[in-house]
């Protein structure tokens, strides 16, 4: 059984929207946004759709589909986004004592 071309009709990359990063195609929404949302908050699909009304089940489940392919690596930028916030936390915290 052959693969279908685009596994993800919904999601799609260019290096000029969010630098590169997957998004739903037709918006700015990444799809590590949808994640963290998903699998970090415990947000539901339906939970995510009635805070971004202009996204649809569809999209949703796309991107949480292309996410848990990908999880490795977008769980490895999540990460280092995380360790950012915590340095400039850190750096705003020393200049406010």
């Amino acid at each position: 059984m052959s693969k279908p071309q685009n596994s993800h009709p919904y999601i799609t990359q260019n290096p000029k929207i969010c630098n590169g990063n997957p998004v739903i195609a037709g918006t700015r929404m990444r799809v590590i946004d949808i994640a963290i949302k998903y699998d970090r908050l415990g947000w539901s699909p339906d939970e995510i759709v009635d805070e971004y009304p202009h996204l649809d089940l569809v999209k949703i489940h796309d991107a949480l589909s292309y996410y848990y392919e990908h999880q490795t690596e977008l769980d490895a930028e999540i990460a280092a986004r995380l360790k950012k916030i915590d340095e400039i936390r850190s750096v705003i915290g020393k200049n406010h004592e």
